[in-house]
């Protein structure tokens, strides 16, 4: 395993869209950015899970999610959503942090797991394949 863990940053203004009735981020919106800092983060280390599917018939569906929701976020909020790469052997695990850029607080944290699945098989492999697990460091 890595010993420096790979992160990548990405900002984003809360759209209006985005809220719920109570005039809040909608919970399931979360994972929204979860998406856009995990697919950052890959691209930013050179991984284009897209791409490898066309090439080798993988894919990389995600098996688990998890939010800590701390604080609400609402229209026009400008917020860091952070990408970590916790994981790259088995499964890739990723761990996100949202914070306000305004003072810098925590709103909301979670985590994503994906495995590898050969298609069209639909078997799991029990690895992140070695190129992908190379270009991320383990």
């Amino acid at each position: 395993m890595s010993a420096d863990k790979k992160s990548f940053e990405v900002k984003i203004s809360v759209p209006f869209f985005d809220l719920d009735p109570m005039q809040i981020v909608w919970h399931g919106n979360y994972l929204n950015y979860f998406e856009i800092a995990r697919a950052a983060l890959f691209e930013h280390y050179g991984v284009d899970l897209y791409s490898y599917y066309d090439r080798e018939k993988i894919i990389f569906p995600i098996i688990r999610t998890s939010t800590k929701h701390i604080f609400p976020l609402r229209h026009r909020d400008e917020i860091i959503c952070k990408a970590t790469l916790a994981d790259a052997n088995i499964k890739l695990v990723v761990d996100f942090e949202i914070r306000k850029t305004a003072d810098n607080s925590v709103c909301a944290r979670g985590r994503t797991e994906q495995v590898a699945v050969k298609t069209p098989e639909m078997e799991t492999l029990f690895s992140i394949p070695h190129d992908i697990r190379e270009l991320l460091g383990y």
